[in-house]
């Protein structure tokens, strides 16, 4: 992809390795729109990347995607670039009753249905271009569920099936579909955990976003990082040794919660 000359859509953009996206793209020249559901953070992303484009929406509600095509596609009318970045990760205890359905449901309608829906909203737009591209955040999780985390697990999953679908369903158009799988990335998805991640075990977002974008440039489709191979691979040799360690997580967090 030519990144210099195109103009990006990035959502969730305001923080973690959306915010990084913006800061290394910005550097290679490209134009950039950001998008995320809080003001004050777009303000703060505004400040620091004055020509930046920011707009106030969020990708789990129909009617904002709508109003964010229609806004936005009209002022660029170049736009050939989508990164599907919004999400959230949260730690959720399946038996937990305090949780109804519209809550449990807060990372399904994020990080699957606002990508989809994303995608489908756009894809005339982006099909009119001369080159454009779709880049779907999946993550490692894809490959192998993580029992502290089963609705982000879940999500994950679907995007990444929904992903593959896509490309193949875009074989002979001129919208290439990319999809960034990061591994476990320190992000402000893990602020509010009750038992933070080993840090030795997380890349910054910094190293993933300079990955993808590397690979990016170079069309590969998967934008990953060398631990990904390996945990692709483990899922297949020891798919229950992977599993196991992620629930050892989920033990130590309900202990920590009953404490």
């Amino acid at each position: 992809m030519d990144l210099r000359n195109s103009t990006i859509l990035i959502t969730g953009g305001t923080s973690g390795m959306g915010l990084e996206f913006v800061k290394q793209l910005t550097e290679i020249g490209a134009k950039i729109i950001v998008t995320g559901r809080k003001l004050e953070a777009l303000n703060e992303t505004k400040k620091m990347f004055p020509n930046v484009h920011t707009f106030q929406s969020d990708v789990s509600n129909p009617k904002d995607i709508k109003e964010l095509f229609d806004k936005v596609t009209p002022l660029f009318p170049d736009l050939n670039i989508i990164i599907n970045n919004a999400g959230m990760m949260r730690l959720i205890d399946l038996q937990d009753q305090s949780l109804d359905l519209e809550n449990i449901n807060q990372e399904i309608a994020t990080n699957l249905t606002g990508t989809i829906q994303m995608v489908h909203q756009f894809l005339p737009h982006l099909l009119k271009q001369k080159s454009a591209g779709i880049v779907n955040v999946t993550s490692g999780i894809a490959f192998m569920s993580y029992s502290p985390a089963p609705i982000y697990s879940a999500t994950k999953a679907g995007v990444r099936a929904y992903t593959q679908a896509l490309r193949l369903q875009l074989e002979d158009t001129n919208v290439k579909v990319f999809e960034m799988i990061p591994p476990g990335v320190k992000t402000n998805l893990q602020n509010e955990w009750v038992k933070q991640p080993n840090p030795a075990m997380m890349m910054t977002a910094d190293k993933m976003v300079k990955v993808a974008i590397e690979r990016l440039l170079k069309d590969k489709k998967e934008l990953k990082p060398f631990p990904i191979r390996i945990i692709k691979l483990a899922t297949r040799l020891v798919p229950n040794v992977l599993l196991n360690f992620g629930h050892r997580e989920f033990k130590a967090i309900k202990k920590l919660q009953k404490n």
